[in-house]
């Protein structure tokens, strides 16, 4: 394995050569509490093919630049970029990178529906954001404060659409590797990880991250059971055999199955703390996120991170609810109750 350094005034890890050609690029972020995303550069007879692009701002495409060059390629270089999903920091720079290169861009068809959603006018997903609030018991108060989290009025930039759509089991052209793709929803509806049989790498995004959970929420738009579809994607990725993990963030997994019993342990305990919660007489969902525990006390989570919380939490809900434990009761708000089993 080689590590070079990225230049002195970039507060990032080393760009490295993971494996023959195969090398990993740290893309800073802005301030969304991660200081960079990985990108992976697989080197081919025909250019170099990313996965994951980072963040649509000068600093990242200058890192980006920086690090591709270390390899020895530059942006016009690139044919390809996998996405594993539409998050802005995962697939913020494709359209810049195409426009450039021509490289083809990559994502799987449930997260271009995200994209489609999220473009335009942003009033129906406000709306249907606000009566999830409401739903949860949200003190009125609070849904002021939580609203102004939401993206505001007016309408959003086109989304750079992909070429190429990837399906579950699917292998994308990228000449000399065989990769395949493994869809893992959850986070996103389309999360994608990355198998590389060679090297028995398991290219996980934000499916699976070394120190931190990922993120899934339940919202207007992310389906109906976003958390059962990630655990059960837990599984999926579980059944191969990897000697290494290389996630989107933070550092590389040596013992992939040890991380996976972690966040499985992980979304347990929360499944406890709500079962506790109802039986000690606690009902709405937003009563009932306060008795969770987070990574940091409830009274100082503010804004989009309260929102992210609370989705989380009728994530946890409604999986338990899938699963027979728990059910929803009509009221003003609803509340939920236990089952008889």
């Amino acid at each position: 394995m080689t590590s070079l350094t990225q230049p002195p005034s970039v507060d990032l890890p080393p760009v490295e050569r993971l494996r023959p050609g195969l090398w990993s690029i740290p893309v800073p972020l802005p301030s969304i509490g991660l200081r960079h995303v990985f990108v992976y550069l697989f080197e081919t007879d025909a250019g170099g093919y990313i996965v994951d692009a980072g963040w649509d701002t000068e600093e990242a495409y200058g890192a980006l630049s920086a690090g591709l060059a270390i390899a020895g390629y530059r942006i016009g270089d690139v044919r390809g970029v996998l996405a594993t999903h539409m998050h802005n920091d995962h697939y913020g720079l494709a359209k810049r990178i195409r426009d450039e290169s021509g490289a083809w861009v990559a994502l799987h068809p449930a997260d271009v529906g995200m994209l489609k959603r999220f473009s335009g006018d942003p009033t129906e997903l406000r709306a249907g954001m606000a009566r999830l609030l409401v739903r949860a018991g949200v003190p009125t108060e609070e849904i002021a404060t939580m609203t102004r989290a939401l993206p505001p009025a007016g309408a959003f930039p086109a989304p750079a659409l992909p070429d190429v759509l990837i399906e579950d089991g699917e292998r994308p052209d990228v000449p000399g590797w065989d990769l395949r793709a493994i869809w893992t929803p959850g986070h996103s509806p389309g999360h994608l990880c990355f198998w590389e049989p060679a090297n028995q790498l398991l290219l996980s995004g934000d499916h699976v991250l070394p120190r931190i959970t990922p993120n899934i929420p339940f919202s207007p738009v992310e389906g109906d059971d976003p958390l059962g579809d990630y655990l059960a994607s837990l599984d999926k990725v579980g059944a191969y055999p990897a000697q290494e993990a290389l996630p989107a963030h933070e550092y590389r997994i040596a013992n992939l199955p040890a991380r996976l019993a972690e966040l499985r342990a992980h979304h347990d305990q929360r499944f406890a703390e709500i079962i506790a919660a109802i039986r000690d007489g606690v009902t709405t969902a937003w009563a009932i996120c306060q008795r969770m525990t987070w990574s940091r006390p409830w009274h100082d989570v503010e804004g989009f991170m309260k929102r992210a919380a609370l989705a989380e939490g009728f994530a946890h809900l409604r999986a338990l609810e899938h699963r027979g434990v728990v059910r929803e009761l009509d009221g003003d708000p609803p509340t939920w109750e236990l089952t008889a089993g």
